[in-house]
């Protein structure tokens, strides 16, 4: 056993010392309970089924299929090895030409062939979560901050902030417009924000939503174009889940809106994309910076020296969208399959009345179960989502996890990360929980208070706007949900 000093902590720096990672959240923490009692249909069929997880492993068979087909694409096989020297040694950061090509490629089929581009402008990262650090870190200076629309993607706390010094700036969205980006929400967060000394550099937005699982129509785009053109700051789109997109209305990139916009200053355009979500390849850690700015791309290619993507794997990712008919018939199978299992999640859910957003991209559902709260508040919400975690057995996110939502009784549940008996399974847990609503409101009323006493407390609404760095219904209604406060 080795003893540590009381105080070794004094010989460390203050990001090792500090939680800005977030682990500690909410978030995390349904993470935590299925890795310690995760489902299996055999070996453990009471433990929690993972649905907090945004994963889309429902077309690995094309995927599967293709490498059957084209075995020479790795490297590590035997039709593969008379490249094995030329890939295994040294590449600089650059990346393979034929990887940016693809990437080109792709990226043109996902927008529909609408929007041409530069294999130079492709920058590589490991993964999203790598490119969105680097692009902050080219965009803003510590003590500097985004502007970001509420609700999103937690792990925005992690990857803006935890290294960089960078701040995020909410942009209070509400559920009563579908929690649509609007210029007067623009316009009151960054006056806000002026108003704290707080210096503003970009506006980053998710299109499609995580959590929301919509898509931002053309007039949206175009209202956050003119509006960072006005103020001359930067605009930074993720668009990590543009192909699962399932039905209308369809996916328009950020690309496709400036394309012929005379009046918008490309240098302020940045995207950002990776392999994870759409193709559902997270374990290889493929994140994409596509930048307009000449010295955005220049710096964020040398940073890329600490987050490259191995060589083995941007050959195998280059053989494979390189090849046109596999990356056409991905895109349509994946998107039919993505509709169907949408369909009939959403049809078990109809069946005891739960609400959700209505949307048409992502891998997850906004689901709404603010009927089901004893009374609307966050601790209320938590205490709900302690039941649905210990007695239901299902791990999904609660809102209060999504800063500054401000309308508890919201909750992200994923729909594409198991395969169809699973989810049969996790509906029927739904559906039984939701039918003995009484027993599970005594149990809520009694936790309620043990969060209230809980180092979660999040009571985000009453923090003055410089403080704002946070870590990381059986309702009688038809299946045509809806979002309204």
């Amino acid at each position: 056993m080795v003893l540590v000093s009381s105080n070794a902590n004094n010989l460390l720096s203050k990001l090792a010392k500090g939680n800005g990672h977030g682990e500690d959240s909410p978030y995390f923490d349904g993470w935590k309970a299925y890795d310690t009692d995760p489902f299996h249909p055999i070996m453990n069929p009471r433990g929690v089924i993972q649905m907090g997880l945004a994963e889309n492993q429902l077309s690995f068979e094309f995927v599967e299929d293709w490498i059957k087909n084209n075995p020479q694409a790795s490297i590590c096989s035997v039709e593969g090895l008379d490249e094995f020297k030329d890939i295994a040694i040294f590449q600089d950061y650059h990346g393979l030409p034929e990887f940016r090509n693809a990437w080109r490629i792709l990226w043109g089929k996902v927008r529909g062939d609408r929007v041409k581009f530069d294999p130079d402008r492709v920058v590589m990262s490991g993964g999203a979560t790598g490119a969105h650090e680097t692009v902050a870190f080219c965009l803003a200076d510590p003590g500097e901050a985004f502007l970001v629309p509420v609700p999103y993607y937690p792990g925005f706390d992690r990857d803006l902030r935890w290294r960089t010094g960078v701040k995020i700036v909410p942009v209070v969205c509400n559920s009563s417009n579908n929690f649509k980006l609007t210029r007067e929400a623009l316009e009151t967060a960054y006056e806000k924000a002026q108003e704290s000394n707080i210096k503003i550099k970009g506006l980053l937005i998710t299109n499609p939503s995580n959590p929301l699982g919509t898509v931002c129509d053309r007039q949206t785009l175009e209202t956050a174009v003119a509006f960072i053109n006005q103020k001359k700051i930067h605009l930074v789109c993720d668009e990590i889940y543009a192909a699962t997109v399932f039905t209308e209305p369809g996916f328009i990139s950020i690309s496709e809106v400036i394309e012929n916009d005379t009046k918008c200053d490309k240098n302020l355009i940045h995207v950002v994309y990776s392999l994870s979500k759409d193709m559902g390849f997270p374990g290889f850690r493929v994140g994409i910076i596509y930048s307009y700015n000449d010295a955005v791309v220049n710096c964020a290619r040398k940073m890329s020296s600490f987050g490259l993507v191995s060589s083995q794997t941007q050959h195998l990712i280059a053989s494979m969208l390189s090849d046109d008919e596999f990356v056409e018939s991905f895109l349509v199978g994946s998107a039919k399959k993505l509709a169907a299992r949408h369909r009939n999640f959403t049809r078990g859910l109809a069946q005891v009345g739960i609400g959700y957003l209505r949307g048409s991209g992502g891998l997850f559902l906004w689901m709404d179960l603010r009927h089901l709260l004893t009374e609307k508040t966050l601790e209320a919400e938590m205490a709900l989502w302690r039941v649905i975690i210990n007695d239901v057995k299902a791990e999904c996110v609660a809102g209060v996890v999504f800063p500054l939502l401000g309308s508890p009784g919201w909750f992200r549940v994923c729909f594409a990360n198991m395969d169809d008996n699973t989810m049969e399974i996790s509906i029927t847990r739904i559906r039984n929980f939701v039918l003995q609503n009484k027993e599970v409101t005594t149990k809520i009323k009694k936790q309620k208070f043990c969060w209230r006493q809980s180092s979660l407390e999040l009571r985000l609404s009453s923090r003055r706007l410089e403080d704002i760095m946070s870590p990381h219904s059986p309702l009688p209604q038809s299946p045509m949900l809806r979002a309204t406060t």
